[in-house]
């Protein structure tokens, strides 16, 4: 069954909107945390998104995928260069990497790249 990878987007960034209503600042310190780490540096933030989406992928975390492909097409990157940076970290996870890249990631792909054109 193909997964709503945008409801999975609004999902994720809702839920974290709730949680912070309770759990303030657990959440704050974890968006600092974000807000730190992808902040342009040395490497600009398209390249670490991209880093994020090999590392998502690999981990085969579900909303992690959905979020960072989409945060990727935002901070400028293509369609090629997600797939390229998950097909790397293919090498590193074997077929169940290569599973969650054909399938979740390629579904963020198609629904997200047409929201940064």
């Amino acid at each position: 069954m193909k997964k709503d990878v945008r409801e999975m987007l609004n999902d994720f960034t809702g839920g974290l909107g709730v949680l912070s209503e309770t759990n303030g600042e657990s959440v704050n310190a974890f968006m600092n945390l974000l807000g730190t780490n992808y902040a342009p540096g040395a490497v600009d933030v398209k390249t670490k998104e991209l880093i994020s989406v090999g590392i998502a992928t690999y981990s085969r975390c579900e909303y992690c995928i959905v979020f960072h492909v989409y945060k990727a097409f935002e901070a400028g990157a293509t369609r090629e260069e997600i797939i390229e940076s998950a097909m790397v970290s293919v090498a590193f996870g074997g077929g169940p990497t290569m599973a969650y890249s054909v399938t979740l990631l390629k579904d963020a792909i198609d629904e997200f790249e047409n929201d940064f054109k």
